[in-house]
């Protein structure tokens, strides 16, 4: 029997405006009129795999001229190997940022590519621990007006997911009156989590914490300092309310970057991103380093592929569900999953990730 091979590797760029206010989004730190996604193609023996990512449009140019070279010829049942050999390749090109981004997407595409011709979802491929992956709806950007601010929250818990979360710290004086307009529509029952993407100081951030915790029962506080300063975030930890989890790790690329946040004992819930930490078989490498600390991983947005890859995630607290990637995936492809009852629960009965690219409606999009 010929064993197959990859024999095409193609590579998209698309570029979708926001949906929010005067075509802006804000967080505590940072203003974007648009999300940019990196699509690859890679095929063998007549099938099709599909990976992607969240990066500028450089990371396509890196992966036509760093990866694709390496990939064609190989073989796609064995996407660990070819991830080793990309990871090698690109040493002196560099490895983190870009180049984590651009293997993740290729990686991604691989193992879609496999189940495929395995005839197998994605998730049943993995070693998979469960079958289902809990989640929060996540958005509640800063310059979001108060109605809907509400509106989006809102019609989250309404579906049945029980835990939610808006941006905060752009301009502190501001997030007494959102939050407490949040809290008063969606009750007492919900979780209630916060994200300020590094925005404050260390005494800013135990501050806010305090108030965070005792007014309004949050339970959660995404980078409240630089996830860069890592003894900034152990002291949260250490000097917080007890009850509310200081994160961080979404911007981890290479497992060292993940290692840092746990040494330093900065995190109590490690963030990562499969777009961003090398694919799915770099997720792995970080799930089982976190298991031997003893810590839980959150998945950091991306959810058409998360909620295939994190099935794999003995420790798993929760996959976010977060506006602005929902919605680009639901623009982009077909096959994508709508929450339910909490959970986004990947379909037993499609191939791979179960994603088919709508291409006569990504081509408006295209970069």
């Amino acid at each position: 029997m010929t064993e197959p091979r990859v024999t095409q590797l193609r590579v998209h760029a698309f570029r979708v405006p926001t949906d929010g206010p005067d075509g802006m989004e804000t967080d505590g730190t940072l203003s974007w009129e648009s999300t940019t996604v990196i699509v690859v193609e890679v095929s063998a023996a007549g099938t099709t795999g599909i990976g992607y990512t969240y990066g500028d449009s450089s990371v396509a140019t890196f992966i036509r001229s760093q990866l694709a070279p390496l990939v064609l010829g190989s073989d796609p049942c064995f996407p660990a190997t070819i991830w080793s050999l990309l990871c090698t390749a690109i040493r002196n090109a560099g490895r983190p940022g870009v180049g984590s981004m651009a293997i993740a997407a290729v990686d991604i595409a691989l193992w879609d590519l496999k189940a495929r011709l395995l005839d197998m979802p994605l998730f049943a491929l993995l070693p998979a621990h469960r079958i289902e992956v809990p989640v929060y709806g996540s958005g509640g950007f800063t310059n979001y007006p108060i109605g809907r601010l509400i509106e989006q929250l809102t019609r989250w818990v309404a579906r049945g997911i029980p835990r939610v979360k808006l941006k905060t710290s752009r301009n502190p004086e501001r997030d007494p009156e959102r939050i407490s307009a949040v809290r008063a529509e969606i009750g007492d029952d919900p979780e209630l989590m916060v994200d300020a993407n590094g925005a404050l100081s260390r005494k800013q951030a135990r501050y806010w914490a305090e108030r965070f915790a005792d007014e309004w029962r949050i339970t959660w506080f995404e980078e409240p300092v630089s996830s860069a300063d890592l003894d900034g975030l152990r002291w949260l930890r250490e000097h917080g309310p007890p009850g509310m989890d200081i994160t961080a790790g979404e911007y981890g690329f290479v497992l060292r970057d993940f290692h840092n946040l746990l040494e330093a004992g900065a995190v109590d819930c490690l963030q990562a991103d499969v777009t961003r930490c090398g694919g799915i078989t770099g997720l792995l490498e970080v799930a089982a380093h976190a298991s031997g600390w003893q810590t839980d991983i959150s998945a950091h947005c991306a959810p058409a592929v998360s909620a295939h890859a994190f099935c794999a995630v003995r420790q798993l607290r929760h996959l976010e569900y977060f506006h602005d990637h929902a919605r680009t995936e639901r623009l982009l492809f077909d096959g994508t999953l709508l929450p339910d009852g909490g959970f986004l629960r990947p379909d037993p009965n499609r191939i791979g990730l179960g994603l088919a690219i709508r291409w006569q409606d990504a081509e408006r999009y295209r970069i």
